[in-house]
């Protein structure tokens, strides 16, 4: 069989011209190493294997308009009390500013940001997220803060600032108690726990 083969392909020269090198393994690859990252990153996992532990995801999310008004808040929160954040009545204790950096970038810094709310046990927050109207994806930070929010426990409320503090380009947050919050309001109250008032918060 070899030789028939030789003999039927004695007369057949090779093609001129440059031959094609084949793409090596790692340079096939490297077009998708941003979205293995990606992938890896919402999934919760590291390259080295080891647990994220910004449980925040990089993942698609439902889109936002920039005009669109962000308004939540968990069953128990007191619709005085949620007036109130919505008109900014209460003393933000933290702020974060999202202007101009990456989806990736923004989701460090959010996820840093909680923590160090929870260590100083600060109850409202302002995240300025901005519109994103001149963006190839409009409203893109916004979308992912929105939904960033309903993934953090803590969060017990939220919704779009007022105009002196952002508005639909920003948002107010306010975070449950911590233990520590507790705890310092049943010694300075009692058992009876705290007065409930437009000042009284979840």
């Amino acid at each position: 069989m070899d030789e028939e083969f030789r003999e039927a392909m004695g007369d057949v020269a090779p093609l001129a011209g440059k031959r094609q090198k084949a793409t090596p393994e790692s340079q096939r690859k490297e077009a998708t190493a941003a979205q293995l990252e990606r992938r890896e990153a919402a999934l919760g996992n590291t390259s080295r294997g080891a647990v994220d532990p910004n449980p925040l995801t990089l993942g698609e999310v439902p889109p936002l308009e920039p005009t669109d008004v962000l308004a939540w808040k968990k069953d128990g929160v007191q619709r005085e009390v949620f007036q109130r954040l919505k008109n900014g009545k209460y003393p933000i204790e933290g702020s974060l500013d999202l202007h101009r950096l990456t989806v990736k970038e923004a989701r460090a810094e959010v996820f840093r940001f909680f923590s160090l709310a929870r260590a100083k046990s600060w109850r409202t927050l302002l995240i300025a997220h901005g519109r994103g109207e001149k963006s190839a994806t409009p409203a893109r930070l916004k979308s992912y803060v929105a939904f960033w929010l309903s993934q953090i426990p803590d969060v017990i409320a939220l919704h779009s600032a007022d105009p002196r503090h952002g508005g639909t380009g920003a948002v107010l947050v306010m975070l449950k108690k911590s233990p520590r919050a507790k705890a310092e309001a049943r010694e300075r109250y009692g058992l009876k726990g705290e007065p409930r008032n437009d000042s009284d918060r979840c």
